[in-house]
């Protein structure tokens, strides 16, 4: 018979390169198949200027260089939840679910890559590990991404629409086909934050600069008019097509920093708006959320009932996920939806590492 509690943490480290998310959680179902959860303790420990500096010039490693970063930021990883443990004094796990930080996602091509999933982790933190949830995803044709939705069919389902601004823009919610559909909608901090920094700020406060800049209605248009925009879901972003995309575009732009931070805010206002239907519930987390300025042009574009929760949330949804998604392997039971990311069938995924 399954255990209907659970006791684990939850790690994520987000392309925005805040850090480490780390979340202490319970748990349980009922008899009826109904979940519901509690988060004990929540931190996240911020990436130093070498490790964030690393891991943003990561995409461009060898393979070769690759294995060796790995090798470190797993060593780095087992720290930074060791230190967790240890500070909260907490004991009698089930496990620790942990995603990981992508390096490359090119699910095109039959590749995604988080590093700090390497089997050493589970013996250096004598825990057990779930780990790795988004390789077996793109094995089975899929993107591997996102993977958060089936946490908010599971725990979230009151709302019409869960959306996460983070270093990408995600929403997910149920079609008419009672199919839950997910994608990535934009790029958002990974964009905004790069921006802040030629500022000497790590993000821009409430949207501040953003807000003091103009409008390019050129460089909004060109924006607006990507590919990407077209394309039927299921859809997702990497830091590759970011690169690729995004930031020649801003840099050709001609404008001045404040200028491209407020056109560019328009651009995911827009995109964020043309998801919702009017009077939708949408309950938004991320630390996007923040962004004061960014929050009030989505209100202006769109007639939605947005709901933004407790700070602990809006911080922690993530690692929040991440642990039920090993919660759900360690019952293998379904964690990675076919009709989110494109996979051939819906799965199980992550590997299951005792120490």
């Amino acid at each position: 018979m399954k255990k209907k509690n659970y006791h684990v943490i939850g790690v994520m480290s987000g392309t925005s390169l805040d850090g480490v998310d780390l979340a202490q959680l319970k748990f349980q179902i009922s008899d009826e198949g109904v979940w519901s959860f509690e988060i004990l303790k929540s931190e996240t420990l911020p990436y130093s200027k070498l490790w964030k500096k690393n891991l943003q010039e990561a995409i461009s490693y060898s393979k070769e260089k690759m294995v060796g970063f790995n090798a470190a930021y797993t060593k780095y990883l087992v720290d930074v939840i060791s230190e967790f443990i240890n500070k909260h004094k907490i004991e009698n796990l089930d496990g620790i679910c942990s995603h990981g930080h992508t390096i490359w996602h090119q699910p095109e091509n039959g590749l995604t890559l988080q590093i700090g999933n390497l089997p050493i982790i589970a013996k250096l933190i004598n825990e057990k590990v779930i780990c790795d949830f988004r390789v077996q995803d793109v094995d089975f044709g899929g993107n591997g991404a996102p993977l958060v939705p089936i946490g908010d069919r599971l725990l979230f389902e009151r709302y019409d629409y869960c959306l996460n601004l983070g270093g990408f823009a995600n929403i997910s919610f149920e079609n008419k086909d009672l199919k839950r559909i997910a994608f990535d909608v934009c790029p958002v901090n990974i964009v905004l934050n790069k921006y802040a920094e030629l500022f000497g700020k790590q993000y821009d406060d409430e949207g501040k600069i953003a807000a003091s800049g103009k409008l390019n209605l050129t460089l909004l248009e060109k924006l607006n008019n990507l590919d990407y925009y077209s394309i039927k879901a299921p859809k997702s972003l990497g830091l590759e097509w970011v690169q690729d995309k995004i930031f020649p575009m801003l840099g050709d732009s001609g404008s001045v920093a404040e200028d491209i931070l407020h056109t560019f805010v328009e651009h995911v206002a827009i995109q964020l708006a043309r998801q919702f239907p009017d009077e939708a519930s949408v309950l938004i987390t991320g630390g996007g959320v923040y962004n004061r300025y960014l929050i009030e042009r989505l209100k202006s574009h769109s007639n939605t009932k947005i709901v933004i929760p407790t700070s602990e949330l809006i911080e922690y949804k993530e690692a929040l996920i991440f642990g039920l998604l090993g919660v759900l392997r360690l019952r293998d039971e379904e964690n990675c939806l076919s009709s989110v990311t494109g996979a051939k069938e819906d799965h199980s995924s992550g590997k299951i590492i005792i120490p």
